[in-house]
């Protein structure tokens, strides 16, 4: 296995796609991760990490749907949701460059 920081730098940030295509911030880590998991030292924990954060914020938002009837509680559990797509991709890219270990909190472990 070789290493390739730079790849899993990028595949973290590849999330900010959904800013720009609606879903390419899915669909790119997931093929970045099946295609390199096996080649790329930590690209499984990374990839895994990262799929993990989007299903869960995923269900998230589909909960908070029917909460916007609740008193608007639901625009702002959608406002916290769109803070943690920018800011949280952002910093676990950093955490890629500095060898350290992704960290996506209110993640559900669904692939382990």
């Amino acid at each position: 296995m070789k290493e390739n920081k730079q790849l899993l730098v990028l595949t973290h940030l590849s999330q900010l796609l959904d800013f720009v295509t609606g879903i390419g911030g899915f669909i790119v880590p997931l093929i970045l991760w099946i295609t390199k998991k096996d080649e790329i030292r930590n690209m499984d924990q990374h990839g895994k990490a990262i799929l993990n954060f989007r299903i869960s914020m995923f269900i998230y938002v589909l909960l908070c749907i029917p909460a916007v009837l609740l008193f608007g509680l639901g625009l702002l559990g959608f406002l916290v949701i769109g803070i943690f797509y920018l800011i949280f991709p952002i910093m676990n890219a950093i955490k890629a460059s500095n060898n350290e270990t992704p960290s996506y909190p209110f993640s559900i472990n669904f692939i382990h």
